[in-house]
């Protein structure tokens, strides 16, 4: 499956985002879907996961309660809603996929098999 997250931007301190990554290529609901971010230096960061319903989502503690993921997939779609945002949240967010069932390693990016190329998200303060 191929991934193309756009929505990223430049945004102050408390303003909002909202990522998206269309899939194409595979049929969409297969897989669960994720969001990771990266900043210079580190690795892939666990931000949000979404089950293949939709049903069944997973957030890192750092986001809990301001971000929320979401899927659409008769438009193949995954979002990223991202409210009340810190400087901290400054990275480069990815979507991945998941074909995998297994339930709990989900915020491992060695888990997913499929990314998307990024999306730079800076928040000034």
């Amino acid at each position: 499956v191929q991934l193309q997250a756009s929505g990223g931007g430049l945004v102050q301190a408390g303003g909002s985002l909202r990522l998206s990554c269309a899939a194409s290529g595979r049929t969409f609901s297969n897989y669960a879907m994720g969001w990771f971010r990266q900043t210079p230096g580190k690795g892939r960061e666990f931000v949000a996961r979404i089950s293949r319903s939709g049903i069944t989502t997973y957030y890192a503690d750092s986001v809990k309660g301001r971000f929320t993921i979401s899927r659409d997939n008769a438009k193949n779609t995954v979002y990223l809603q991202m409210n009340s945002l810190k400087p901290e949240d400054t990275a480069v967010y990815y979507c991945a996929a998941d074909q995998s069932y297994t339930g709990d390693t989900y915020y491992l990016a060695t888990r997913y098999d499929y990314w998307g190329q990024g999306t730079q998200v800076t928040v000034s303060s």
